[in-house]
């Protein structure tokens, strides 16, 4: 997949392990084979994003299959929407440390396309972490306010459980392409959050009407399946991984963590969006 400078906006040429606008700004490959695209002006902090904490905890809770059944949907419609494109550009924006990236490619794949994949976050150490799972995959370290890729260049975005950038998010995808965006449902860890709080408060987020200025809703569709944790490490996985789990107080995280078993409900939200 073509690339674009992050300071000027030119493309970037690779060379080795090297890449190059004509404006000489120049950016080298790190040792475990990411590109490093975020400028230190676009940083809210030293070390932005997961920190390997938690970047291992989910990966942890994501290779013991807890999140599978919604993968799989998602590998489903993105092969829906992209079927007509033997060798489509896909950015999955917020990658973490690159479970679900990696599932589409080798899905993609094995189904007889030939996928020009990127993932992109801000943290470097949830890129490091998704370096391991696929060499095929262009992984980046960058902004996704500022997206290094080319305009009117991607068949499809994916923004599974991130931050939306209604701009940032129209600007490199093509006018016929898709956004496809996942975000939990009311009954999302319903009974985690029972646990955490006195009261728990309903979510109203609506992506459509934050996206509404430059992307129109096609449909939604809803995974719903029961998940058991099972042991301190399962559970403890899922708290270091969820803002929830920041929240709770020491006694509330010993109580759950000797709990031998943790029964869930996974209810999420996808939408998938169209540019204006």
């Amino acid at each position: 997949m073509q690339l674009s400078c992050p300071v000027c906006e030119a493309p970037l040429v690779q060379n080795d392990k090297n890449l190059r606008c004509e404006a000489n700004h120049s950016f080298d490959a790190a040792r475990q084979g990411y590109w490093n695209l975020l400028l230190a002006h676009k940083k809210r902090s030293k070390d932005p994003g997961d920190n390997p904490e938690m970047v291992q905890a989910r990966r942890r809770f994501l290779n013991n299959g807890f999140y599978k059944p919604l993968s799989d949907k998602v590998n489903q419609l993105c092969a829906e929407l992209l079927s007509s494109k033997p060798e489509p550009c896909i950015l999955d924006m917020g990658c973490g440390e690159g479970y679900y990236t990696d599932r589409l490619q080798q899905h993609l794949t094995a189904h007889g396309s030939s996928p020009l994949i990127t993932g992109l976050d801000i943290s470097k150490h949830a890129v490091k972490a998704a370096c391991s799972r696929s060499k095929q995959i262009t992984w980046l370290v960058a902004s996704g306010a500022a997206t290094p890729v080319p305009q009117n260049s991607l068949d499809l975005q994916l923004v599974l459980f991130s931050r939306l950038m209604p701009e940032a998010l129209a600007k490199p995808l093509k006018s016929e392409g898709y956004l496809l965006v996942a975000w939990p449902g009311a009954k999302h860890l319903l009974e985690l959050r029972e646990a955490i709080y006195e009261s728990v408060r309903e979510s109203h987020f609506d992506p459509a009407a934050t996206l509404k200025d430059y992307f129109s809703l096609e449909r939604t569709e809803s995974v719903n399946f029961q998940f058991q944790l099972n042991g301190e490490e399962e559970i403890d996985s899922l708290l270091a991984m969820t803002p929830h789990g920041q929240r709770l107080k020491e006694e509330a995280r010993q109580r759950l963590l000797n709990l031998e078993t943790l029964d869930l409900t996974a209810d999420v939200n996808l939408g998938i969006f169209h540019r204006i």
